[in-house]
């Protein structure tokens, strides 16, 4: 696509959503290009809090050399829970990171220079249609790793299918299977609708099959979901959805790192790590729905995976 120029035509029709933003399924319409906010709180430049050699993906993401994981900052959700809030929803500090396309493309190289196995494009929704010029930049450097899509969800089909052909690996959360806990916690009012859209429109780019180079997956979806305390996740409709209306061959990560994080501690059912019992029962709901592939955390997992960006921007897992 970068050959036939066909990269670059897409780059351009994507950059013309900004001028009134339908960027997510929020739809704000605001101009962004003349820095009118909408929901994300940004604006046409893509704000990069971090990036970094990653080995916190599944392994099979992550390998022996590091996911090139790219952190955006700002976000289309409210989640009371976020543990990247620090940087999702401290929106006068991020912009103070927003950077040029071509500074992102050289990031992109960057990574590619220091061996990793693959581009992590993180939460990348609000920022998507900048995104692919800064791809089509790095191709013309030399670019050539796989890009992983990694998102909470909430996306746009019509974006979405500018990047067909362009995202090897898709990796989007499925967080809630149910509106009413989504509306609650995440502050989105239909978040499983348009969740289901999206990931459809991505098992119809990629398929169910995981494809490998060595032990590294370099093309494939991987749905990840994150069990929540009291069964807020709603985590049987997911599984459902899942298997009847994608396949039972579909890889999932199961997710028991939940930690009360952010505003977590206002709510009293969300302010606690999830029970062994509750990770349990999700595993046996995935096996009454016949979902066989993937991949499962250790119950202590909530204490593995924390963030510290205001620590250190470029290492915050303290790799």
């Amino acid at each position: 696509m970068f050959q036939s120029g066909e990269l670059k035509q897409r780059a351009e029709i994507a950059v013309q959503i900004l001028e009134s933003c339908k960027s997510c399924p929020h739809k704000c319409g605001v101009d962004r290009t003349k820095n009118e906010f909408g929901f994300c709180h940004s604006g046409a430049l893509p704000i990069v809090s971090s990036y970094t050699a990653h080995y916190g993906e599944e392994p099979v993401l992550s390998g022996t050399r590091g996911a090139g994981n790219i952190f955006f900052g700002n976000c289309n959700l409210r989640c009371m829970f976020c543990q990247n809030f620090e940087i999702s929803q401290n929106w006068k500090a991020e912009k103070e990171h927003a950077i040029s396309s071509e500074r992102l493309a050289d990031i992109m190289i960057e990574l590619q220079n220091k061996n990793c196995h693959n581009i992590g494009l993180v939460s990348p929704t609000h920022f998507s249609a900048v995104i692919l010029k800064s791809i089509y930049l790095a191709a013309e450097k030399g670019l050539s790793l796989p890009i992983i899509y990694n998102t909470n969800g909430y996306e746009s089909v019509e974006m979405l299918k500018l990047y067909y052909g362009v995202i090897d690996i898709y990796l989007p959360d499925l967080k809630y299977g149910d509106n009413h806990p989504a509306r609650t916690y995440s502050k989105i009012d239909n978040y499983f609708e348009e969740a289901k859209k999206a990931i459809k429109e991505m098992f119809n780019q990629v398929g169910d099959e995981l494809v490998y180079e060595g032990d590294v997956v370099v093309r494939g979806l991987i749905i990840r979901h994150l069990v929540l305390p009291n069964g807020l996740a709603e985590s049987e409709k997911v599984f459902e959805f899942i298997a009847e209306e994608l396949s039972p061959n579909v890889y999932i990560s199961l997710m028991s790192q939940y930690y009360p994080s952010n505003k977590a501690y206002n709510d009293i059912l969300i302010n606690r790590t999830i029970r062994e019992s509750e990770y349990d029962k999700a595993i046996e709901l995935m096996g009454e729905y016949g979902l066989h592939n993937g991949w499962i955390q250790e119950a202590e997992s909530s204490e593995s995976y924390r963030p510290y960006f205001n620590e250190d921007r470029f290492n915050p897992f303290k790799n």
